[in-house]
Formats: C-alpha cells, structure tokens, sequence
C-alpha cells in the first residue's frame, strides 16, 4: 500500500509492530536514511541492536546469497520484543529475494525493511511493496518539511517550549538546510537548552544556527553597505587572493543592494518588505539588513544601485584598460561614503 507523505511522518513516529514491511525510497539519501533510523528504532527500541534484534543486509548482497533475507526474517533472536531486517539501498537487482522474502512473511517474522534509491512506477520492488495488503510504500522526495515534521524533530529533541517568532524562524531554517544539518542544529539547540525553563528564543535559534558558507562575500557586503570604508582594501585583498574575480563582486553587491531597495521601498516599511522577502531571509542576516535598508532608504540605494551598474558594464567593456579589482575597490569606497551621508 502507498503511505501519503502527510501520513508518513505519523508512522515513522510510530510504526506499525505487526506490518510485513515497508519500503522508503527516494533520490536523497541523507533523508530515507534518516527516516529509516527514525522507524527503526520505534521498532526495536533503544536497545534493540544490541539484543541482535536488527539483521542489516547490503541490496548488492541479496543477489549473491538470494535466500539470506528469508533467513533473516524467520531468524528468532535470544532476546523478546519485535525484530526487523533491514535491506539498504535495494535496487531491481534484488527484487527476486525480497519479492520472495515479502511472500514468505508469517505473523512473528521480522518486519523487513527496504531503503533505496529513486524507484521508478514500473519498478519491481516498488509495485511489490505498494500492491502488498499489509506492507506500505512511502516516496521520500526534496520537498520542504511541514510543520508537522519539524514539530515531531522538536519533540524528538526535547524541545517543547519555543516562542512564535524562533518557530518562524526554525522553519525557515528547516527549508534553508539538508535534514542532517537540521537535526544536528536541534540537537545543538536542546544541548543549549538544557536545564533551561525558559522558552526557545530567536535568539537561541540565531546562537545555534550554522555560520554560512559565504561569510567572506558576506562581509565585504556588509562592510560597503554600513559604511566602512577602511575595512574594504584589506577584505579585498583576502577575496581576491582567494580567487574571488570583480565580476563576481559586482553582481553580489547588486544582488544585495537590490533586495535592500525592494525593502526600503514597500509601503508597508522596511521590515514588511524583508519579510516578504522569498527565499526568506533568516536570524542575524534579516536584522542586519532591516538596518542597513532603513539607513540608506530608497533615494541612496537608487544611486548605489546606478553606480554598481555603471561599473558591471565597465568591466565587461571590451576596451576596459584599468585595472578590474581597482574599479571594484574605488566604487566600494564611494558606495561606503554614501552610506555614512
């Protein structure tokens, strides 16, 4: 039988003891891997692979040795409480074993589990799991979680007091994150909170979130749009040294002077404006921009917005002759004197 994806995450939570099976398939590995984790050990609990209540079998395994997953499931361990064989990254390969393992399933055998990869309609152990009268299929895909997800990873981590505004922005960290960052960042998070009454905080959320990627371009962003010009030349320095070409630049400080203009100019204000802002902006770099937009406002930013491209088309001039890492630094400089008018 097919699960829907707004059922799969009820199940996962608390699976079904007496089911034959149950296939997770899905073109991210990171998030069947961690909702098979999540299932499993509703299973089996805590314990149960240490009482040898779990048998895992490598998909690639089953077509050497086809009868090692009927093996598994009639296996009876030394230990009560349910059991589970766990075939990992199955494909077509092994379709005749677990088709044959599916068939053979009896009442008191363990409940066998299939992780693999993206499986198309007409795939074998997909129409198998989905047509089985007591087994369930369920397609993992990249959708952002719902809010039912996040609450039930919260609620994993012992998170269960969090204010309106750090949810908000929980969930738009949800979206900005794979599922392993994210539930590394909870786990963070109730370590952070732990022996702490108080509710989680937007500013527990900001302390806990990852550091981006792109700190460095962020800073030299941050430093032209509050004004600082003395920091530019040695920031530079490091960008280029890296490889940071001035093209690059250019369209970066466009692209952010551009959403601060969007904000400076909504009806509503500066804050309504990054709010609508999509993909959303999230935790210190929403602050920090709501200020630089409400410090510049629109007038300011139509005339960064003018000179950076004024300068793009410079650079990209056939018959440019001064130095490219030169321009960017002047304007910079201008821009960041701008700022402080």
């Amino acid at each position: 039988m097919k699960l829907s994806a707004r059922d799969s995450a009820r199940y996962f939570a608390k699976p079904d003891p007496d089911r034959t099976g149950l296939l997770i398939y899905g073109p991210d590995a990171m998030r069947t891997a961690l909702k098979r984790q999540e299932v499993i050990a509703a299973l089996i609990g805590p314990e149960g692979e240490e009482e040898m209540r779990l048998t895992r079998i490598p998909g690639t395994e089953l077509r050497k040795d086809p009868a090692r997953l009927n093996d598994a499931i009639k296996e009876v361990s030394f230990f009560p409480g349910p059991r589970v064989a766990f075939v990992e990254d199955a494909t077509d390969v092994a379709a005749s074993a677990i088709l044959s393992a599916l068939e053979d399933w009896a009442p008191g055998d363990a409940q066998i589990i299939v992780t693999a990869g993206q499986l198309k309609a007409s795939s074998k152990i997909r129409k198998a799991f989905e047509t089985h009268p007591n087994a369930y299929a369920v397609g993992i895909y990249n959708d952002p979680p719902s809010r039912e997800e996040i609450e039930a990873e919260l609620k994993r981590s012992g998170l269960n007091n969090i204010d309106h505004d750090a949810m908000t922005d929980l969930t738009n960290l949800s979206r900005e994150l794979d599922p392993g960052d994210f539930r590394q960042t909870l786990e963070k998070l109730s370590l952070y909170k732990l022996n702490d009454d108080l509710p989680v905080t937007s500013q527990d959320v900001i302390d806990c979130a990852p550091v981006s990627t792109e700190a460095a371009l962020d800073d030299i962003l941050n430093i032209v749009a509050e004004g600082r010009p003395q920091e530019i030349g040695p920031v530079l320095r490091k960008l280029e040294a890296q490889g940071v070409n001035p093209v690059a630049l250019i369209i970066s400080a466009t692209r952010h002077f551009r959403a601060l203009y969007t904000a400076a100019s909504d009806p509503g204000g500066a804050a309504a404006g990054i709010a609508r802002m999509r993909p959303p902006i999230f935790g210190p770099r929403r602050d920090r921009m709501l200020r630089q937009a409400s410090n510049w406002g629109p007038a300011k930013l139509e005339q960064a917005l003018t000179g950076l491209t004024d300068t793009d088309l410079q650079l990209r001039s056939a018959g440019q002759r001064a130095p490219e890492m030169a321009l960017v630094e002047r304007l910079f400089l201008r821009l960041a004197m701008l700022a402080r008018r």
